[in-house]
């Protein structure tokens, strides 16, 4: 297992990432004086540094309480809000892994992911909570009630190379596997992406739209501002334009990270005014191309910064920053990364285009219970990121898609594998693929191409229809926006799909 470096913090050198997290962030706030700061904002609710780590604390008891022990793991299937926040750091103090799940998923996708992970404890929302049948489960409210009534809980001896939390990831057969990381890991992430591409500051306010269930948002809004002692408002239900329009101008937002469809969707609809506290923009999970993010800044009137990161890494990796922005480029590697570029049989290569491999302390200890894919995924240390990228002679990179059949929708890693197996059961379906495309406002979508089976069909109707499928059968991200139909899928001379082209539409 490759552990990374602790991180000094730079208000005292006091070395951070060597032991329990959730305590070491506690002692932070407590050393540098950020007790009363504001930490999360939650409807009209602030929540101050020191009512947080109180919390996580009496959380930790409650959670003993239910039968949690160290090392067991704690599935947390829950919109972002406070009870996200106290159930990861509570069993964080405990000694338990945390599994942060997507809310929206299908309950044959939690159900896979509380047994592939040997749940002991689900934290899930009212609507969901009847649908972890053989695994305990309670409500986030719930739990926030049971950690009021209950007196501070101890904290477990770990080091730093503890498993902290295993986050899913998609791979190419639709199955999901997870990442786990470490109680070190967070201090990586906040050095390299909090300090390293936005320098986070005390009073900056941070929003992100990505959400904390998956490594982006992660970092955004719990890393960094507990880390800096700064604040970061939480949004329980996933926001459009108009919700993040209002946050910004409600909480006086600085730090703004989101995916492109989103800012595509904000440049289309929102007014520039209301975003003037907004210092700085981060953009990721999926291609920003330079018309958008011209758009986006023009709004904004500041920069938005491109990276690269994955739930593999932890979080960013390669990214432009405040003090150097390449537009067009995903930037340069963030301190404590190395990158390469590698053929196909995994050699260097010195010039021109490959897949992209990375080395750096938060490099995931393993995927859960899958040794034979961790083995293919880190060699030697390295982690094969299945993107593909190019190394500008200045020392940029430029990213060009995917190694993979892998999409990016709304920032989450997606098989459009599964997607096609649905489509493809409706009698007007032929043949079938699924990809992410640019729609008129440049905002990523999910498209299904589809060959028909039958003469002549109503494309309105055919629409519909597969729509409605998928709508029943599938998590709402992997609902196809539209469906186009044609006449042959672009394909090799030894008749494999040829994605690459589906994506850019050229065939």
């Amino acid at each position: 297992m490759r552990i990374g470096r602790s991180e000094a913090d730079p208000a005292d050198g006091t070395l951070i990432g060597q032991s329990n997290v959730a305590a070491e962030l506690a002692e932070l706030a407590q050393r540098n004086g950020w007790t009363a700061s504001p930490a999360f904002h939650t409807g009209d609710r602030v929540w101050s540094h020191g009512e947080v780590h109180d919390l996580a604390a009496r959380t930790t008891s409650a959670l003993i309480d239910l039968g949690v022990r160290p090392g067991d793991r704690v599935m947390v299937a829950h919109g972002d809000g406070i009870a996200w926040v106290a159930a990861f750091l509570g069993a964080a103090r405990l000694g338990a892994t945390v599994v942060p799940v997507n809310p929206e998923l299908t309950a044959a996708d939690h159900a896979f992911m509380a047994e592939d992970c040997q749940a002991s404890l689900v934290v899930a929302e009212d609507r969901t909570a009847d649908r972890f049948d053989g695994v305990p489960c309670l409500t986030g409210d719930r739990l926030l009630g049971l950690a009021a009534g209950a007196a501070p809980g101890p904290v477990a001896r770990v080091t730093g190379a503890t498993a902290l939390y295993a986050q899913y990831t998609s791979g190419t057969t639709g199955a999901p596997k997870a990442a786990l990381h470490r109680h070190a890991d967070l201090a990586l992430y906040h050095r390299a992406a909090g300090q390293g591409v936005v320098g986070i500051r005390h009073d900056d306010v941070t929003l992100s739209v990505s959400k904390l269930f998956f490594a982006y948002g992660l970092g955004n809004a719990l890393v960094f501002p507990l880390f800096s002692g700064s604040s970061a408002v939480l949004l329980g239900d996933r926001p459009g334009p108009a919700q993040i329009e209002e946050a910004v101008g409600r909480h006086g937002v600085t730090v703004l990270y989101a995916v492109p469809s989103a800012y595509a969707n904000v440049a289309a609809e929102c007014d520039g005014a209301s975003f003037a506290s907004v210092r700085l923009a981060v953009s990721a999970g999926e291609a920003l191309n330079e018309t958008l993010a011209a758009r986006a800044r023009d709004l904004l009137a500041a920069p938005v910064l491109d990276q690269l990161g994955s739930t593999e890494a932890g979080h960013a990796f390669c990214s432009n920053t405040f003090d150097s922005d390449e537009p067009g480029t995903i930037g340069r590697p963030l301190a404590g990364y190395e990158l390469q570029i590698r053929d196909d049989d995994g050699g260097p290569v010195a010039d021109g285009e490959g897949e992209l491999w990375v080395r750096g302390g938060s490099v995931m200890a393993g995927y859960l219970n899958r040794p034979e894919q961790t083995a293919r995924t880190l060699v030697d240390g390295w982690l094969r990121t299945g993107d593909r990228a190019e190394r500008l002679p200045g020392g940029a990179y430029v990213h060009r898609g995917r190694r993979d059949d892998l999409e990016m929708v709304g920032g989450i890693t997606m098989s459009p594998v599964e997607v096609e197996r649905v489509l493809a059961e409706h009698p007007a379906v032929a043949e079938v693929v699924v990809a992410v495309v640019a729609d008129e406002r440049g905002a990523s979508k999910l498209r299904a191409f589809v060959v028909p089976a039958v003469p002549d069909p109503d494309p309105a109707r055919v629409e519909e229809e597969l729509i409605a499928l998928a709508r029943r059968r599938l998590a709402p991200f992997k609902v196809p926006r539209s469906v186009e139909l044609c006449r042959a899928l672009p394909r090799t001379h030894t008749g494999k799909l040829r994605r690459f082209a589906v994506r850019n539409g050229n065939w």
